[in-house]
């Protein structure tokens, strides 16, 4: 797992951080990242429904992926905080660089669950799902 700070360029587009999570395409390390996914999310000042909407989320796109992983090769995932959100992109390099099929629950639930949601796939098959979720605005009383 490695752990990398950006510090925000005029091209970053308001990025103030950014994570980069790698570890084995295996299920096994899957509590890691939710663990990494709540705590970012906490940076944020996520409300807790939002934090478990986003471990839940993260969680799903793992799930997704993993099923077309290559053997012993790794799941990478990029967390950017913004000032109003984070956009988080779980990648993984697969046999025949399929999306994921939109038309599914799973994509349904996954897309309630995080905001926006795409996937994108590379030259070299690597499928990545990507999540953009915005803080909901604070209620003045």
């Amino acid at each position: 797992m490695t752990e990398d700070t950006a510090v925000p360029t005029a091209d970053a587009m308001g990025v103030r951080d950014a994570v980069t999570v790698r570890m084995p395409a295996d299920s096994a390390y899957l509590s890691v990242l939710r663990t990494a996914t709540a705590g970012l999310a906490a940076r944020l000042d996520f409300t807790l429904d939002e934090i478990e909407d986003l471990r839940i989320g993260v969680d799903e796109a793992c799930a997704m992926l993993l099923t077309q992983a290559l053997p012993g090769t790794d799941l990478t995932t990029e967390f950017e905080l913004t000032g109003d959100g984070m956009r988080i992109s779980v990648s993984v390099l697969t046999a025949d660089g399929r999306p994921p099929a939109r038309d599914t629950f799973a994509w349904t639930v996954l897309s309630a669950l995080a905001g926006d949601v795409d996937a994108v796939v590379g030259s070299d098959d690597r499928v990545s799902i990507v999540l953009h979720k915005r803080r909901d605005p604070v209620e003045s009383a």
